[in-house]
């Protein structure tokens, strides 16, 4: 016996986010609550909430990767320099930005701020093929200086 496979039921979220997204913000703007599609709204704003957290992680590891690789990768040092320091820049900017739309994110920084140094480390080793060890496990400054505009880390003595 052939059995026929069951018709799903798609919703306009499944069919077309684009116009379920159109269609929610209409509906919530006109105040038709009862016909918000509330399961795929909730799973939509936790989905966003994971997306800010782990945007602001990923430019803290690249920021102090750059911080760590500016200190201590010393042949590389005079050639990429200037290319560092401007990503260090644009990635406190970014950062700076983020806590600005976001500010309750602050602590979540400090929650993370260790574990990203950790992941910093070994990228900053990966990309310089420098043994991990040469980039310390105590951090290289605090956090408020990590976000200071105008604040490198010691590499002159490094030379």
């Amino acid at each position: 016996m052939v059995t026929q496979p069951q018709p799903t039921t798609q919703t306009l979220y499944d069919q077309d986010y684009y116009l379920w997204l159109k269609t929610t913000i209409n509906q919530l703007r006109a105040g038709q609550f009862s016909s918000v599609d509330l399961d795929n709204l909730i799973e939509e704003l936790e989905s966003m909430s994971r997306r800010e957290k782990r945007a602001v992680k990923s430019l803290l590891i690249r920021l102090l990767e750059h911080l760590l690789k500016l200190q201590f990768w010393n042949i590389e040092r005079e050639r990429n320099e200037g290319h560092w320091k401007g990503e260090i820049r644009t990635f406190r900017r970014e950062i700076k930005d983020e806590l600005k739309d976001s500010p309750s994110l602050k602590p979540y920084i400090l929650e993370i701020f260790d574990e990203c140094y950790e992941k910093a480390r070994a990228e900053a080793s990966d990309r310089s093929q420098l043994p991990i060890d040469t980039f310390p496990v105590m951090l290289i400054g605090s956090l408020e200086q990590i976000l200071d505009e105008n604040w490198f880390p010691d590499y002159k003595l490094n030379v």
